[in-house]
């Protein structure tokens, strides 16, 4: 019987085609990148989580960025320290 053997191709294409990732590896990303772009869209749409959330970096009463005005504790202010 006479097998034909294949000879390894040789040139730029062949190094491209090993050095390229497999296509589901592509689709993958890609379908990845599709689902952040929507779910972004979404979050956007939606708008903020609570109200007076802001994504500016000031604030009204020149306090931390939030409003929480200082020390970073928010509404906390009146809570007794103790642990356990």
């Amino acid at each position: 019987m006479d097998e034909a053997q294949q000879s390894p191709s040789s040139g730029v294409g062949a190094g491209l085609r090993r050095a390229a990732p497999p296509p589901a590896l592509c689709g993958f990303l890609l379908l990845l990148v599709l689902i952040f772009a929507v779910s972004y869209a979404v979050g956007v749409g939606a708008g903020p989580v609570a109200p007076g959330m802001r994504g500016d970096s000031t604030s009204r009463d020149g306090g931390e960025p939030g409003g929480h005005g200082g020390g970073g504790m928010g509404d906390m202010d009146g809570m007794q320290g103790g642990h356990g």
